[in-house]
């Protein structure tokens, strides 16, 4: 009952994930290296975007770890790892003006992002609750328990395909803000899609799993009904 010809799918997902995260890693690693022929460091570019858009009363913090960068739309703050705040790489700043990009859509009401931010409350919940429903489901041979899990785990599902178009959103966002703002210049634009594309892999690999493992549990679920 839990294997099924989709785990080959979903296995296959799982491998490009793990490829998407060694090639994140990969490509920060290599254009950390390369310096910016401005010289500014992500932190600089993060707040110049940020000025020239208004948003002067958002705030760019240091934090620690490696790949740790985010923007907190709850506290309206850019949060960018050390390597990305001090750095003046190509690495740094593409990762810093795509952060900025997320607060311009957060700005601007950006569709997808606003819809993220309201479906955010109720996916913690069911992504928490979904897995052992279906566990449930499949341990007492309940179609009724894994019929809730797959509307629950749908939710979690939804959440991932939506982040897909914020991001791609983000890392565009930051490529023409960059170049308007003469932060990058075009010898440049290579690195800095290198970097960001790398970023929105793991996305798409996370969310492939995602769609995968519910189709797997809606033919399971197709499946019990028929046989009984």
């Amino acid at each position: 009952m839990f294997f099924h010809p989709m785990d080959f799918l979903i296995l296959i997902a799982f491998g490009l994930s793990i490829w998407a995260q060694f090639k994140v890693k990969g490509n920060f690693n290599k254009w950390v290296e390369v310096p910016t022929r401005t010289g500014l460091t992500g932190a600089e570019v993060a707040r110049r975007i940020l000025d020239s858009k208004g948003l002067h009363h958002v705030p760019v913090e240091v934090v620690p770890g490696t790949l740790s960068d985010h923007y907190d739309p709850l506290s309206r703050v850019v949060r960018l790892s050390e390597s990305v705040y001090y750095g003046a790489s190509i690495a740094s700043i593409s990762v810093a003006a795509h952060e900025v990009g997320h607060a311009i859509q957060h700005q601007q009401s950006y569709g997808a992002l606003v819809l993220r931010h309201r479906m955010f409350p109720l996916v913690n919940l069911t992504s928490g609750v979904a897995p052992f429903l279906l566990l449930g489901g499949f341990l007492f041979h309940s179609l009724s328990l894994i019929g809730i899990g797959i509307i629950f785990f749908s939710a979690a599902v939804a959440f991932q395909v939506i982040t897909l178009p914020v991001e791609f959103n983000a890392s565009s966002r930051a490529k023409k803000l960059m170049l308007a703002e003469g932060i990058m210049y075009n010898e440049e634009e290579n690195g800095v899609k290198k970097v960001l594309n790398a970023a929105a892999l793991t996305y798409v690999a996370a969310a492939l799993i995602s769609v995968l493992e519910l189709i797997k549990y809606v033919m399971i679920f197709f499946q019990g009904q028929e046989e009984e």
